[in-house]
């Protein structure tokens, strides 16, 4: 079976590795144990028939019959005889006396077996007899009499059918682990194809949306790492559909917001070079009209330039103790000519504790100026003709909030929550980059303050700036970061 990929093949190779090293352990402790197990018993039963043969003749023997069992080694193979093995008779030069076997090999039996039992103690050894080549198992015990070694009883009996017997459970063994390796195969590439195959398709749609294609999806069912790997790519592909499509429509209305007084400029202008400019009226509109759409172009600039030192934290802010209440009315003042245009009305009420406090904050007063400019000036565009804005100012541990409160169409709920992002705009056709509610924002939090929107659609709309008061201590400057 030929399997792609490295993942897949990695995973399968170690599952492999792992299965295939702890089965050549287990089996080979298990063949041993069960070696152990045999030989041991084996040498128990030799070891158990000789103690118990030689107490039994012990017991219904004289002493003649010791001090001349040379004379009786016949009698004594008889009595002490093993059906399962051979019994040797041998005297302390090794020498073999007697067998039951009646071969008596003129070798000696110099093994540690014999060695052991000459010195008065049992001993068993393992190995090959020189004559068949043949794999033995021999115990030998000392024959003694009145604390003397008479001679070494050793029996021997073969292995070769035991041994066969442990090479068919070793096969059968083997066998079983191969089976067991086959399933362990099975099981590693199910589990290898679930982990690759969602990855498979992960990368398939990484690589289209590489190339562009936002609106692919992958599918996320799997309910582990992958299947939250897979649900924040689609997020990121949603994200960054949503940056594209806030993109273009801020290039749309860009292009839009520059076409339109480059159109009034170029106009104009081209109306002044081809006229007799004897019409002194005509030529001073039209200079006009190139003034104001000059500063309109000047002013579109100046929130691109802000946008982008915002954007990478290199805005300065000029801090020092700024007078609240004055710089409302400067606003207020600065604004009055546009809301005369929709009859707008804007109130700054100041009751007794205002006009006493004087409440000052920290801040850039330009900035600052900047951000209450924007709030009365989206206030002014989204409110009805012939309506009231009012600003209020209050106090509370520490804070000065500026509220800036408008009756006009309010907001929708699924877009207040989107309104502070950049290049939104309810209306991406109305005028305006819709940068301005971002850059209030930025400026707002390097004050320390916060910019919090309430509105109900068609009722109207809420603005409140919170900023910290004077006698706080003063915030530092922002420099370049």
């Amino acid at each position: 079976m030929r399997m792609r990929g490295g993942l897949k093949r990695q995973v399968v190779a170690r599952f492999i590795i792992v299965v295939l090293l702890t089965l050549l352990l287990v089996e080979t402790v298990l063949a041993l144990a069960v070696k152990k197990y045999y030989y041991s018993s084996i040498e128990t039963v030799l070891t158990n028939h000789a103690s118990v043969s030689l107490s039994f003749n012990s017991k219904y023997s004289n002493n003649l019959y010791f001090t001349t069992f040379k004379q009786n080694l016949n009698e004594l193979v008889q009595n002490l005889s093993y059906e399962s093995a051979e019994l040797e008779i041998i005297d302390l030069d090794y020498s073999v006396l007697a067998t039951s076997s009646g071969f008596a090999s003129e070798s000696k039996r110099k093994t540690d077996d014999v060695k052991k039992a000459i010195k008065g103690k049992t001993g068993a050894w393992v190995g090959k007899t020189k004559t068949t080549d043949e794999k033995v198992m021999a115990v030998s015990t000392p024959m003694v009499y009145n604390g003397q070694t008479l001679a070494v009883l050793r029996y021997v009996t073969s292995l070769e059918e035991v041994d066969r017997v442990l090479l068919r459970l070793l096969l059968l063994s083997m066998v079983m682990g191969m089976a067991v390796l086959f399933v362990v195969l099975l099981v590693s590439l199910t589990l290898a194809n679930s982990i690759v195959k969602p990855i498979k398709r992960i990368t398939a749609a990484s690589a289209e949306m590489a190339l562009g294609r936002f609106d692919v999806r992958v599918k996320e069912t799997d309910r582990n790492e992958i299947g939250e790997l897979a649900k924040t790519l689609n997020y990121m592909a949603s994200e960054i559909a949503r940056s594209e499509g806030v993109k273009n429509d801020f290039i749309s209305s860009i292009s839009h917001e520059i076409r339109t007084p480059l159109s009034s400029i170029k106009g104009w202008s081209e109306t002044i070079q081809t006229g007799s400019m004897q019409d002194e009226y005509e030529t001073r509109q039209g200079l006009s009209i190139i003034a104001k759409e000059t500063d309109r172009l000047i002013g579109l600039v100046e929130e691109l330039l802000d946008f982008s030192r915002l954007d990478k934290k290199r805005i300065h802010l000029d801090v020092r103790r700024v007078q609240i209440v004055g710089l409302l009315e400067d606003v207020i003042l600065q604004m009055k000519s546009k809301a005369k245009k929709k009859q707008i009305s804007i109130l700054l009420p100041l009751n007794d504790e205002v006009q006493d406090r004087k409440w000052a904050v920290s801040g850039d007063p330009n900035r600052l100026r900047q951000v209450f400019l924007n709030l009365l000036e989206n206030a002014i565009k989204f409110s009805h003709p012939i309506s009231t804005i009012e600003l209020r100012v209050e106090q509370l541990d520490q804070e000065v909030i500026i509220h800036v409160m408008d009756w006009g169409i309010g907001i929708e709920p699924q877009h207040l929550s989107r309104i502070e992002s950049k290049f939104f705009q309810v209306n991406p056709q109305a005028e305006g980059t819709g940068l301005g509610l971002s850059i209030c924002r930025e400026i707002i939090n390097l004050h320390d303050g916060k910019l919090e929107f309430q509105s109900e659609h068609g009722e109207g709309t809420t603005v409140s700036v919170t900023l910290p008061q004077h006698d706080q201590p003063p915030i530092e400057a922002v420099t370049d970061v």
